[in-house]
């Protein structure tokens, strides 16, 4: 057994209250997803985060990885533990069943996807990817490739990755050098080296299937000439099973800050003749495929944010539960200890709420049958991705390391367990985009290419909460600076995003909070309690940021570049 208890209860009153899961059982295909069948999907979850992949996380911390002749050996226990997450099926929870998924909500899958992350990030980011790279080849797959590919990568018997970043190539995916030329068979010789690989090499499937962006000999320059590949680590034979080995291998691990036991891989392409790879879609349109599983990425690494905060919080309550100071009383008695444990909690649920309303409207963008409706959830999911990354992965880290905090001098102390979550919860604002470039989309690609039409909706939908007129003040100014000069905007893009951060998810903790009147009267007060704390403490951080918005920009630029 660990310290993770999945929270199962809030879990499904989140689900309930603020995903509409009554509203998503009635869209076509969705009609398994009852709500006795969501609660028994949690239930088993939960049994499986806290007693085998919890267990795990300070020993995949502690004992690492080992790389030895271009093979990765995970850390004692992942491998049985990965054997028994895709046996019991949790990879197929959202995909189609016709190559063996099972067909439930994304909402599920997102709830699920918290508690493999609270419980062992590390190992959490191998489905993750997975997940990813299966929902680009559902969209954009021929349908050999499909028959190939899905019913392994579903079942978890194969995993997938993402392979973007070249060393000089960072985030300016336009950089790319990787180079996939035509084999003549239909297949092409790719070449190159991609970084920062998650689960590029690894122990635990008999395949894995790679996701490579390259370069065709007639490409243009930029972002527009790059293609999208997959390059099996085995090449399929005709029975589906792996055959030759594919021109292609690790070089070299990194070496963390955390998340130990997950492999960050330096991969090569094509040391000899070249690794076979199988054009996916349309020549050029590599990037807007690999978007595709940056989105669902970046949904997922938001998703972390949360599980982290969620991990730490527990905790740091558990702690100040036993630890006594100052004579006979606990420290969970001092009014400071307090007001940390109850931001932890505030911005925790407040994260649950953002990520689920989140992964609701993208369900409803898929299933629902009015096309005017998938049209307004599809612009509501766009708006609410680089928000739901770029907030919770930030607050993930606040909470973090308030739990450091709340344990004092023995937080610092790695046998606490707290540091580890602290130095885990640091990549999220980094990798899947840069937090900063979360806030360029949100404000480039999503508020000022529609006019600010979807937030404005959602604004429209907020009417009379809290913070809902500091949103629409705060949009107004960004909106005013765009067409004026993007410049200016884009300065005050971090602030802008953290108020629609901070004011969105208090809005829906209040709102679930007034639905919070179940059978077990202490949840419903600690709901409402939890929401009046989050009005009371966090929401006036809206107003700081929104004065940021409509008045940072100028001493931004005026600091001459030369100077720095």
């Amino acid at each position: 057994m660990s310290d993770y208890q999945a929270p199962v209860a809030d879990i499904l009153f989140t689900l309930q209250a603020v995903a509409g899961l009554d509203v998503l059982q009635a869209l076509p295909g969705y009609g398994d997803a009852t709500t006795e069948t969501v609660e028994a999907i949690l239930d088993a979850a939960s049994k499986l985060a806290g007693e085998v992949l919890a267990p795990l996380n300070t020993v995949g911390d502690r004992e690492r990885l080992r790389f030895e002749n271009g093979v990765v050996t995970t850390p004692p226990g992942f491998k049985d533990a990965y054997r028994q997450f895709a046996e019991g099926g949790w990879n197929a929870i959202a995909f189609d069943p016709e190559y063996g998924g099972q067909g439930m909500p994304w909402v599920l899958t997102s709830a699920l996807q918290e508690m493999w992350n609270s419980a062992n990030m590390a190992f959490a980011l191998c489905p993750l990817l997975t997940q990813g790279a299966i929902e680009a080849l559902q969209l954009h797959g021929t349908p050999e490739q499909k028959s190939t590919y899905l019913p392994k990568m579903i079942a978890g018997t194969w995993s997938g990755t993402m392979n973007l970043t070249e060393p000089q190539a960072g985030s300016d995916l336009g950089a790319i050098r990787t180079t996939a030329t035509p084999a003549g068979d239909g297949t092409y010789r790719v070449k190159g080296q991609k970084i920062f690989i998650t689960y590029g090499e690894h122990d635990w499937t008999e395949n894995i299937v790679h996701f490579v962006l390259a370069r065709l000999p007639d490409a243009p320059a930029g972002s527009k000439g790059i293609s999208l590949f997959i390059v099996p680590k085995f090449l399929p034979k005709s029975d589906g099973t792996p055959g030759k080995r594919n021109d292609l291998r690790c070089v070299s691990i990194e070496h963390k800050l955390g998340i130990h036991a997950s492999p960050t891989c330096v991969m090569a392409y094509g040391d000899n003749e070249g690794a076979t790879g199988f054009i996916v879609g349309e020549p050029h349109r590599g990037l807007e495929y690999m978007f595709i599983m940056m989105n669902n990425a970046r949904l997922a690494v938001g998703i972390q944010g949360l599980s982290i905060a969620e991990r730490a919080y527990q905790h740091a309550v558990a702690y100040a539960r036993e630890r006594v100071q100052g004579g006979k009383a606990t420290i969970i008695a001092h009014p400071d200890v307090r007001r940390m444990l109850l931001t932890m909690r505030a911005l925790t649920q407040g994260m649950r709420c953002l990520v689920l309303y989140a992964a609701g409207a993208l369900d409803r963008a898929k299933r629902h049958p009015d096309a005017a409706e998938r049209a307004k959830n599809q612009a509501l999911t766009d708006l609410l991705i680089p928000i739901v990354k770029a907030w919770c992965t930030d607050r993930g880290v606040e909470v973090a390391s308030l739990g450091v905090q709340v344990h004092g001098g023995v937080g610092f102390i790695e046998e606490t367990g707290v540091a580890q979550y602290y130095r885990d919860a640091r990549i999220a604002p980094i990798y899947e985009g840069t937090n900063g470039i979360q806030a360029m989309d949100l404000i480039g690609r999503k508020l000022l290419r529609d006019e600010g039409k979807a937030m404005r909706a959602l604004i429209a939908e907020m009417q009379g909460a809290a913070g809902a007129d500091i949103l629409d003040r705060a949009t107004g100014a960004v909106l005013a600076a765009g067409r004026q000069d993007a410049t200016q905007a884009l300065a005050v893009a971090t602030p802008y995003l953290s108020v629609c951060g901070t004011v969105i998810a208090g809005w829906l903790l209040a709102r679930s909070a007034g639905q919070a009147n179940g059978a077990d009267p202490a949840f419903s007060e600690a709901k409402r309690a939890t929401a009046a704390f989050f009005a009371a403490n966090i929401l006036p951080e809206a107003g700081a940021d929104a004065a940021l918005v409509t008045g940072g920009a100028p001493s931004t630029l005026a600091f001459p570049m030369e100077s720095f």
